[in-house]
């Protein structure tokens, strides 16, 4: 499963993120992939597509930022997936 992550930076701060980031990684469990992400232009947030099959490590993942980030989750299917799914195959 996709997901798209919106990242709110706490109080909009980035440098504690970027901080954590370099000492310590992403912090992502097993079974959660990264995929790509994008930063805001005034460096508030972060938008990012995660990968994972059970909803668990995404939220385990989460809860290792959640001190610095407040997060949005929208699960997503690439354009590709979802021309299937509304015109067949």
């Amino acid at each position: 499963m996709l997901f798209m992550v919106l990242e709110t930076f706490r109080d909009g701060q980035a440098r504690p993120v970027y901080e954590r980031f370099r000492e310590r990684g992403r912090l992502a469990p097993e079974g959660l992939r990264y995929v790509a992400s994008w930063v805001t232009d005034d460096l508030r947030g972060c938008y990012q597509v995660m990968e994972c099959d059970d909803r668990a490590a995404l939220d385990a993942w989460i809860a290792r930022w959640s001190d610095l980030v407040d997060f949005e989750v929208v699960p997503v299917v690439t354009s590709a997936e979802a021309a299937e799914r509304v015109l067949g195959g």
